[in-house]
């Protein structure tokens, strides 16, 4: 996983734009008959709020020991229950099959090659009930977008640079601070192929969190998928 914990003390700043994902995953936990498990739980910025709503405990898995002390001391100020796991979400292994799974703010993508993201598929898959449900969002890579960032300081959410690797999909994140982290994109061809040998079916695609379509111009992947 490409994660430096560094980064863990910006997180807040850094997620602070992303909230129109959160009314999207907590529909689907509604939804849900059974547990509810997220992959890299952050610091509970999505559990939280699904523990709010449905009054049931989640299961947050994440490799970072300090992102996790965020979550629980955000959990324990929110007054909610999440159940904490240090792990790493290729080594996927639950006590009792999920009703979902999901993976917000494109955390599948610190994944940096298909074998990790074709073992965490085939985890999620024999994690999840037969009525069970995975979903995750990731960014619709674009090459003009990624032409206009290349190199360039940007003050915001905090003080950063982009650097775009195109030959290994890659993209690397560095603050001024020093703190690191990459981010590796997949087409959707990619995670289509993903379902499909993991046995996983596709329920929808979306091209954002209000449901809209995907099309040619989505920057967002947004999916749904059943066993």
């Amino acid at each position: 996983m490409s994660w430096d914990e560094a980064f863990a003390s910006r997180y807040d700043e850094w997620s602070a734009h992303m909230t129109a994902d959160i009314a999207f995953y907590v529909s689907l936990a509604l939804q849900a008959d059974g547990p509810l498990v997220e992959l890299a739980v952050g610091n509970g910025r999505v559990a939280i709020p699904i523990a709010q709503a449905t009054g049931q405990r989640v299961i947050g898995i994440d490799s970072s020991p300090a992102m996790l002390d965020q979550a629980r001391r955000r959990a324990a100020a929110a007054g909610v229950e999440l159940e904490l796991l240090e792990g790493d979400m290729r080594d996927l292994a639950l006590a009792e099959p999920a009703a979902l799974i999901y993976c917000p703010f494109r955390a599948l993508l610190h994944l940096p090659t298909w074998a990790d993201r074709r073992r965490t598929f085939e985890r999620v898959a024999a994690a999840l009930r037969p009525n069970g449900r995975f979903a995750w969002n990731a960014f619709a890579f674009d090459h003009r977008i990624a032409a206009r960032l290349d190199g360039v300081h940007q003050a915001e959410p905090v003080p950063h640079t982009v650097r775009y690797a195109v030959g290994d999909n890659r993209v690397d994140l560095a603050l001024d601070d020093g703190a690191k982290s990459s981010l590796w994109w997949a087409t959707k061809n990619e995670w289509l192929g993903l379902l499909d040998v993991a046995g996983l079916q596709l329920e929808a695609l979306y091209g954002g969190f209000a449901g809209e379509p995907f099309t040619d111009d989505s920057g967002e992947y947004v999916f749904v998928a059943r066993p």
